[in-house]
């Protein structure tokens, strides 16, 4: 212990100075990037109410005023620092509607909202006050346009009691950190450079620079390359689906993240997926239904809140989290809300049509029999297994309602005696809250005829993270459904882009449990839960990061002054970004610890369907195009994720096509040319056809084959040579149908296996090829056909020259 108290004590003694960076590692702005205060200028300014809705053009004037300033000053002095002033003296006056002499109310707009936008980081505060109390001397270096009187204002209204020994800003002295800066600050105070000190988040001015001078830097980076790469294909997102809205201000969400990260960085991958991404979207939601809870409640109201399982676990353990035990999690599905609600035959058929398929044991499991009808239309199916919509339609002829109607009082009953059992005081309340991932309110719906059949008033209030608007306008007067994520905040397409990848969001957020197939005596009666062991456990690591976001979200914000949630516009719009941003733009990273994820379909069967599948939407997008391929029906449940699985190009081109900005004329393809290919029959015999070659958007050749049965044809050729010598094959498919156009639709695509292809006078290495000579071709063997029409799509990016 001796030894050790004396080591420190030298240790105190060699340390003379500590200096600290002032911008993103002191002070942290409240707002996305730096450029959020430019942002704030515009409305500080006055500008916003006199030339409304060009805040990006008055940012990337203020950013590129500062870009001359600083080329100007490099020229004229051999140095790019410049003050503040110098960069307003190129910005564009006029355009904005101002006079060169308003140059000063632009420099204190500015320094206001810097004002109002810059916090002390707790984190930096502790460890300067902690080196001031033992003696060192501290201070701070900054690369800046403020002068030393304005950056010490700044920092004194964060930090009133704030004492510092020096202060050095680079536009006083006509040199950054990079430079001579540091030889500066050591020249003047008379510190060994030895035995100093600097803390910084820029790698090449605080850390390099302070290395160059003998300055041991200490890095202070705001976010992990991975999580500020996230952080860039958001800001994207927003400006793509929330169009004109502000791109900057935040209101802190985006620094809040960044604290809560820093503070928790040595994590599993996906425990670090739920603090960063999944934790701050729930949380967010979590201060939406809180606000839900408070409109609905007034005088004479009781107020119920409760989170439909299974997809509301998450958010459930959320708020239990962050309100204590003040809501009921309840296992309800759409699936037994429907058939409890009906009173026709009508709601088991609209269950039904959205089935994708269905066998005779599950039937009877929801409905509890199987009247021998419905047990001879199973058995004209091969395996017993049929498309849910074609049981829809037959079901009228094979049932009497009059079954349905007395086996849906029945289930009605159990649960409501379910209800009151899991909501204390149920009878009492005067309104229910509900809670969910959203998206249509069928559940929702389904309980209005539940409480109306059984005589009960409580009103129902839906509140969705994504709300399918135009669904609620047959929810009735007393009741209300409303989504965090509404149409006011992205437009219909944008919606329904995020709905058909929701399916990744539901599993994250899911129990373990299996879903709901009944009750008894207000206890839950579960179906098996079919996914792995494995992905429940990687589920419930997601969930464990996005709970200790929640945890530690309001402590830290209140640490650093924020409020991402007080303003609901805001909160909504950036929590659709990253939203958005997850569902359609993950990374390599999240590819590879999510691809592996099955959907638990939760109705009609038991079967996983994938979330990925690449290898699908490569063979779309030969047979079918770009555009027809993001139209894809399910599975794979994960289409943006299958894009993805392809490029990061490829997933935001399938983005732009969801959000309708994808131009058909740029993206499709359009002819390029003719070339003759052949034919062969079993016999040998030939014929030559001609058939037009497309060229898409992307660069790449199309070429469709169609074939009858009756043709007899057993191989085609195709003369590589005559249009695309050198090149890369995507692959061969085939679709069927009886007629030729039910055949170019159908989303049924099979891909040609590569090592059926027979590739004479070709060179060939993985999918790239060569042609050796002009009489090459690729030879496709022509599988038997079932149908009276085959349709074979080829797919080349040629290399070479293409077709003239």
């Amino acid at each position: 212990m001796t030894i050790a108290t004396a080591g420190a004590k030298r240790r105190a003694q060699i340390v003379s100075a500590w200096s600290f960076d002032v911008f993103d590692t002191f002070l942290l702005r409240a707002c996305t990037t730096p450029d959020g205060v430019f942002e704030r200028t515009y409305e500080l300014s006055g500008i916003s109410r006199t030339c409304p809705n060009v805040s990006a053009s008055f940012v990337q004037h203020r950013i590129q005023a500062e870009a001359r300033a600083r080329r100007t000053a490099k020229e004229k002095r051999g140095t790019g620092e410049v003050r503040i002033d110098e960069i307003y003296s190129y910005f564009p006056f006029r355009l904005f509607g101002l006079a060169r002499r308003q140059l000063n109310d632009l420099v204190e707009s500015e320094f206001a909202a810097e004002l109002e936008l810059c916090r002390a980081n707790p984190d930096m505060l502790r460890q300067y006050l902690d080196m001031k109390h033992a003696g060192h001397r501290v201070g701070f270096i900054s690369d800046t346009y403020w002068d030393s009187d304005r950056l010490a204002r700044l920092l004194r209204a964060c930090r009133p009691d704030l004492r510092w020994d020096f202060l050095y800003a680079s536009c006083d002295h006509g040199s950054g950190k990079s430079e001579a800066l540091f030889a500066r600050y050591l020249t003047e105070q008379g510190f060994d450079a030895g035995a100093s000190f600097h803390v910084g988040d820029n790698d090449r001015a605080d850390i390099k620079g302070a290395k160059r001078h003998g300055i041991h830097p200490r890095y202070y980076p705001q976010a992990t390359a991975q999580l500020a790469s996230k952080f860039q294909r958001e800001t994207t997102l927003l400006e793509l689906l929330c169009a004109g809205a502000p791109s900057r201000l935040d209101h802190g969400a985006r620094t809040l993240r960044r604290m809560v990260a820093a503070r928790n960085a040595e994590r599993s991958p996906a425990f670090h997926l739920g603090m960063t991404v999944l934790g701050p979207v729930m949380t967010a939601f979590d201060a939406f239904i809180a606000r839900r809870c408070a409109e609905v409640a007034g005088p004479g109201r009781k107020v119920a809140l409760a989170f439909l399982g299974r997809d509301g676990f998450l958010p459930h353990r959320i708020w239990e989290e962050l309100h204590g035990p003040t809501s009921a999690y309840l296992e309800i599905n759409r699936r037994v809300s429907l058939i409890a609600s009906a009173d026709t035959m009508q709601p088991l058929v609209d269950l039904l049509s959205k089935v994708l398929k269905i066998d005779a044991p599950t039937f009877r499991d929801m409905i509890k029999l199987l009247p021998p009808k419905v047990a001879m239309f199973f058995a004209g199916y091969p395996d017993g297994i049929a498309p849910g919509e074609d049981l829809a339609e037959a079901l009228p002829e094979l049932m009497d309602a009059s079954e349905i109607v007395g086996l849906a009082a029945d289930l009605r009953a159990r649960l409501l005696a379910y209800l009151r059992h899991t909501i204390p005081g149920f009878d009492g309340c005067t309104d229910l809250v509900l809670a969910d991932l959203g998206y249509s309110g069928s559940v929702q719906k389904a309980l209005r005829r539940v409480f109306d059949l059984a005589g009960l008033e409580i009103r129902l209030h839906g509140a969705y993270l994504i709300s399918l608007d135009d669904a609620f306008d047959d929810v009735t007067d007393e009741d209300s459904a409303t989504g965090f994520i509404s149409d006011l905040v992205v437009t219909p397409h944008v919606k329904r882009m995020l709905i058909r990848n929701i399916a990744l969001l539901e599993q994250i957020c899911c129990s373990a449990d299996g879903s709901v197939r009944d009750y008894d005596g207000g206890q839950v009666l579960r179906e098996i839960n079919p996914r792995p062991a494995s992905q429940i456990a990687l589920a419930a690591e997601i969930q464990a990061g996005g709970l200790a976001f929640a945890k530690s979200a309001e402590d830290v914000a209140l640490d650093f002054g924020l409020s991402p949630y007080a303003t609901p516009d805001v909160a909504a719009r950036w929590c659709t970004a990253t939203l958005a941003r997850f569902l359609l733009l993950p990374d390599e990273d999240e590819l590879a610890l999510l691809g592996g994820l099955k959907h638990d379909v939760n109705l009609g069967t038991h079967a996983l369907a994938p979330m990925i599948d690449g290898d699908f939407i490569r063979r779309q997008i030969t047979a079918r195009g770009f555009s027809a391929a993001c139209t894809s029906a399910a599975p794979p449940m994960w289409l943006a994720g299958s894009f993805a699985r392809l490029s990061p190009s490829n997933a935001y081109l399938y983005t732009l096509f969801g959000a309708n900005r994808l131009p058909a004329d740029i993206f499709e393809e359009s002819p390029c040319g003719q070339v003759q290919i052949g034919l062969f029959r079993a016999n040998t015999e030939a014929t030559l056809e001609t058939a037009t070659l497309y060229r898409t958007g992307l660069g790449e050749l199309r070429l469709r084959i169609p074939l009858s049965r009756t043709m007899g044809i057993a191989m085609i050729a195709l003369p590589l040579p005559k249009f695309a010598k050198d090149g890369l094959l995507h692959g061969v498919t085939v679709q069927s149908a009886d007629d030729v156009s039910d055949a170019a639709e159908s989303q049924d695509v099979t891909g040609i296996a590569a090592d059926s292809l027979i590739y004479a006078g070709i060179q060939r290495n993985g999918s790239h090829y060569r042609v050796e000579n002009d009489d090459a071709c690729l030879l496709i063997p022509a599988a038997p056909m079932t149908q009276d029409i085959a349709i074979y799509s080829v797919a080349i990016t040629p290399l070479g020259s293409g077709p003239k």
